[in-house]
Protein backbone atom coordinates (compact mmCIF):
# COMPACT_ATOMS: atom_id res chain seq x y z
CA UNK A 1 0.00 0.00 0.00
CA UNK A 2 1.11 3.34 -0.86
CA UNK A 3 1.95 5.94 1.74
CA UNK A 4 -1.41 7.84 0.32
CA UNK A 5 -3.32 5.39 0.64
CA UNK A 6 -2.08 4.22 4.16
CA UNK A 7 -2.91 7.87 5.04
CA UNK A 8 -6.76 7.96 3.75
CA UNK A 9 -6.93 4.35 5.25
CA UNK A 10 -5.83 5.53 8.46
CA UNK A 11 -8.47 8.91 8.07
CA UNK A 12 -11.44 6.78 7.34
CA UNK A 13 -10.66 4.20 10.03
CA UNK A 14 -9.99 7.09 12.64
CA UNK A 15 -13.66 8.56 11.27
CA UNK A 16 -15.38 5.55 12.33
CA UNK A 17 -14.30 5.11 15.06
CA UNK A 18 -14.87 8.56 16.18
CA UNK A 19 -18.50 7.69 14.99
CA UNK A 20 -19.09 4.36 16.86
CA UNK A 21 -17.63 6.04 20.29
CA UNK A 22 -20.08 9.19 19.54
CA UNK A 23 -22.93 6.67 18.63
CA UNK A 24 -21.89 4.83 22.04
CA UNK A 25 -22.20 8.47 24.08
CA UNK A 26 -25.87 9.21 22.23
CA UNK A 27 -26.93 5.88 24.06
CA UNK A 28 -25.67 6.33 27.94
CA UNK A 29 -27.44 9.85 27.45
CA UNK A 30 -30.83 8.79 26.77
CA UNK A 31 -31.60 6.48 29.69
CA UNK A 32 -30.39 9.39 31.86
CA UNK A 33 -32.25 11.86 30.50
CA UNK A 34 -35.68 9.15 30.73
CA UNK A 35 -34.55 8.45 34.45
CA UNK A 36 -34.97 12.37 35.29
CA UNK A 37 -38.28 13.12 33.28
CA UNK A 38 -39.67 9.86 35.46
CA UNK A 39 -37.82 11.67 38.59
CA UNK A 40 -39.82 15.03 37.71
CA UNK A 41 -42.87 13.21 36.95
CA UNK A 42 -42.91 11.47 39.91
CA UNK A 43 -42.21 14.66 42.26
CA UNK A 44 -44.40 17.51 40.01
CA UNK A 45 -47.70 18.79 42.31
CA UNK A 46 -50.29 19.91 40.42
CA UNK A 47 -52.35 23.15 42.09
CA UNK A 48 -56.07 22.80 41.60
CA UNK A 49 -57.91 26.44 42.37
CA UNK A 50 -61.11 27.50 42.39
CA UNK A 51 -62.41 30.60 44.28
CA UNK A 52 -60.77 31.51 47.41
CA UNK A 53 -59.60 27.53 47.59
CA UNK A 54 -56.45 25.68 46.34
CA UNK A 55 -55.46 22.27 46.61
CA UNK A 56 -52.49 20.43 45.88
CA UNK A 57 -52.45 17.06 43.87
CA UNK A 58 -49.56 14.47 43.81
CA UNK A 59 -49.43 13.21 39.78
CA UNK A 60 -49.55 9.63 38.46
CA UNK A 61 -46.11 8.83 36.32
CA UNK A 62 -48.10 7.69 33.32
CA UNK A 63 -48.52 8.88 29.09
CA UNK A 64 -51.97 10.53 29.96
CA UNK A 65 -50.32 12.94 33.05
CA UNK A 66 -47.31 13.88 30.75
CA UNK A 67 -49.95 14.95 28.14
CA UNK A 68 -52.29 16.52 30.42
CA UNK A 69 -49.29 18.57 31.46
CA UNK A 70 -48.13 19.68 28.35
CA UNK A 71 -51.80 21.46 28.13
CA UNK A 72 -51.46 23.48 31.79
CA UNK A 73 -52.31 26.12 32.50
CA UNK A 74 -55.87 25.58 32.00
CA UNK A 75 -58.86 27.31 33.10
CA UNK A 76 -61.91 24.91 33.03
CA UNK A 77 -65.92 25.56 33.62
CA UNK A 78 -66.07 22.21 35.28
CA UNK A 79 -70.07 20.63 35.44
CA UNK A 80 -71.57 18.98 38.38
CA UNK A 81 -72.71 15.44 38.22
CA UNK A 82 -74.18 12.66 40.42
CA UNK A 83 -73.37 14.94 43.31
CA UNK A 84 -69.91 13.25 43.31
CA UNK A 85 -67.73 14.63 40.61
CA UNK A 86 -67.37 17.88 38.48
CA UNK A 87 -65.90 17.46 35.19
CA UNK A 88 -65.19 19.40 31.99
CA UNK A 89 -64.57 18.00 28.27
CA UNK A 90 -60.69 18.84 27.12
CA UNK A 91 -59.84 20.56 23.78
CA UNK A 92 -57.51 18.06 22.94
CA UNK A 93 -57.84 14.03 23.30
CA UNK A 94 -55.18 12.80 25.63
CA UNK A 95 -53.95 9.17 25.33
CA UNK A 96 -55.76 6.64 28.13
CA UNK A 97 -55.53 3.56 29.68
CA UNK A 98 -58.82 3.20 31.40
CA UNK A 99 -59.44 0.35 33.79
CA UNK A 100 -62.01 -0.31 35.97
CA UNK A 101 -61.00 1.56 39.48
CA UNK A 102 -63.96 -0.45 41.46
CA UNK A 103 -63.75 2.49 44.01
CA UNK A 104 -63.77 6.34 43.60
CA UNK A 105 -61.73 8.32 46.49
CA UNK A 106 -62.22 12.06 47.33
CA UNK A 107 -59.86 13.87 45.46
CA UNK A 108 -59.47 11.80 42.46
CA UNK A 109 -58.14 13.51 39.28
CA UNK A 110 -58.96 11.12 36.05
CA UNK A 111 -59.77 10.98 32.37
CA UNK A 112 -62.97 9.31 31.28
CA UNK A 113 -62.77 8.15 27.82
CA UNK A 114 -60.40 10.43 26.10
CA UNK A 115 -61.32 14.08 26.51
CA UNK A 116 -63.32 14.13 30.10
CA UNK A 117 -61.59 15.44 32.84
CA UNK A 118 -63.16 14.50 36.34
CA UNK A 119 -62.34 15.52 39.64
CA UNK A 120 -64.12 13.42 42.38
CA UNK A 121 -64.80 15.03 45.80
CA UNK A 122 -66.48 12.08 47.14
CA UNK A 123 -65.47 8.50 47.98
CA UNK A 124 -68.15 5.83 46.32
CA UNK A 125 -67.69 2.61 44.70
CA UNK A 126 -68.07 2.36 40.34
CA UNK A 127 -68.18 -0.16 37.70
CA UNK A 128 -67.00 3.11 35.43
CA UNK A 129 -63.71 2.97 33.88
CA UNK A 130 -61.21 5.66 34.24
CA UNK A 131 -57.39 6.54 33.26
CA UNK A 132 -55.60 7.89 36.60
CA UNK A 133 -53.89 11.72 36.24
CA UNK A 134 -53.60 12.18 39.91
CA UNK A 135 -55.08 12.53 43.52
CA UNK A 136 -55.35 15.50 45.48
CA UNK A 137 -53.03 14.91 48.86
CA UNK A 138 -55.31 16.10 51.04
CA UNK A 139 -58.62 16.71 50.43
CA UNK A 140 -60.13 17.75 53.78
CA UNK A 141 -63.31 20.26 52.87
CA UNK A 142 -63.34 19.77 49.19
CA UNK A 143 -66.84 18.96 48.45
CA UNK A 144 -67.68 21.55 50.59
CA UNK A 145 -65.41 24.30 48.66
CA UNK A 146 -66.23 22.87 45.42
CA UNK A 147 -70.01 23.41 46.42
CA UNK A 148 -72.92 21.94 44.94
CA UNK A 149 -73.04 23.52 41.02
CA UNK A 150 -70.56 24.20 38.33
CA UNK A 151 -67.07 25.70 38.96
CA UNK A 152 -64.27 27.21 36.99
CA UNK A 153 -61.17 25.77 38.14
CA UNK A 154 -57.50 26.19 37.04
CA UNK A 155 -54.90 23.73 36.85
CA UNK A 156 -51.52 24.48 36.63
CA UNK A 157 -47.97 22.87 37.61
CA UNK A 158 -47.37 23.48 41.53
Amino acid sequence: MNSKARIIFFLLASFICVQLFACAQENEVHPIKNQRETENMNTMKLKITFGASSFSATLENNVTTSAFIKQLPLILKMNELHNNEKHADLKISLPSDAADRGTILNGDLMLYGSNTLVLFYKTFSTSYNYTKIGKISDPTGLAEALGSGNVIITFEVE
